[in-house]
């Protein structure tokens, strides 16, 4: 009876170590991060999905109910979309610094054989990702993001560094624009960037509720970051979906040809233009796009 009993009692003293750890304890084991939020839906492989430029991760919600199966880990940076600033405010670099967290979200929760996928900013942090922590991702989907955006801002052969004025007045503008000419800013660009009329009005909104001056900083960081030298180290399958969009200046071979030669340092890239589509393609083509996901992920 005295060993029975001695192993009762260290059960439930055991049990009690348990039930009673603090809360700060238990809490301690989570992710934090004062650059970025995650939540997970579903279940299956594991899925990153990245919003872009001011967006929330809720953009992505009719692509997870599209494409069950998968474990969805849903990003959100802080201070768009109405979210705390937190370590986002201040100056310095925002993109960068982004990339690292979502390495260390995948890191933390030791995620094996990730996919990334990101939209747009979304696909900047998804080539950053890839390309200098080969080891956390398995594949990486880029969704209308050029690995230099720059390019669109200036003559042919412009660099991050002589694009650096353009970008300081396109960002000061941004950040101090009076919030009734930044509204209709960004609803003159939003009715650019999505063909679906019925879908514009919560991406105004998103955009709108976003802290103005983190959002300009991310603009200045997208056109001075020069991300094609990094795409040689990204080794995995890459599928990159583009459009024309509809006030580019140039033919759809032409835009082919740009994004052929944009991402020539990734041989292995899968390039494809989707058409009918503005650039929040899962919105403007959703079967479309989710059938391009299927196939990602299954590849």
């Amino acid at each position: 009876m005295t060993m029975i009993r001695r192993q009762f009692v260290t059960a439930v003293l055991a049990l009690a170590a348990v039930w009673f750890t603090p809360f700060s304890a238990v809490e301690a084991k989570r992710f934090k991060s004062g650059r970025i939020s995650v939540v997970t839906q579903g279940k299956g492989p594991d899925v990153v999905l990245i919003p872009g430029l001011s967006s929330s991760r809720d953009v992505w919600a009719s692509t997870v109910a599209a494409v069950p199966g998968y474990r969805y880990h849903l990003v959100q940076l802080n201070g768009f979309d109405g979210h705390p600033v937190a370590g986002n405010g201040g100056q310095g670099p925002l993109i960068a610094p982004v990339a690292e967290e979502i390495a260390r979200y995948i890191a933390h929760k030791k995620l094996k054989r990730a996919a990334v996928v990101g939209h747009s900013m979304g696909g900047s942090l998804a080539i950053m990702v890839a390309a200098r922590h080969p080891e956390a991702v398995a594949r990486v989907m880029v969704v209308d993001m050029l690995p230099f955006m720059g390019a669109m801002f200036g003559p042919p052969g412009a660099t991050g560094d002589s694009l650096k004025p353009v970008a300081t007045q396109i960002r000061d503008r941004m950040a101090s624009s009076p919030s009734e000419a930044r509204q209709k800013a960004i609803t003159d660009t939003i009715a650019t960037m999505i063909k679906t009329e019925s879908l514009r009005a919560s991406a105004v909104e998103q955009s709108v509720t976003s802290d103005a001056a983190v959002s300009s900083r991310g603009m200045y960081d997208l056109i001075v970051t020069d991300l094609r030298p990094e795409l040689k180290a990204i080794t995995v399958p890459l599928t990159v979906l583009y459009v024309r969009a509809p006030n580019a200046p140039v033919t759809d071979a032409q835009m082919d040809g740009f994004y052929k030669m944009s991402f020539a340092n990734a041989p292995q890239a899968r390039l494809k233009r989707i058409t009918d589509s503005y650039h929040f393609i899962m919105y403007d083509q959703p079967a479309v796009f989710a059938a391009e996901l299927m196939a990602f992920l299954r590849e």
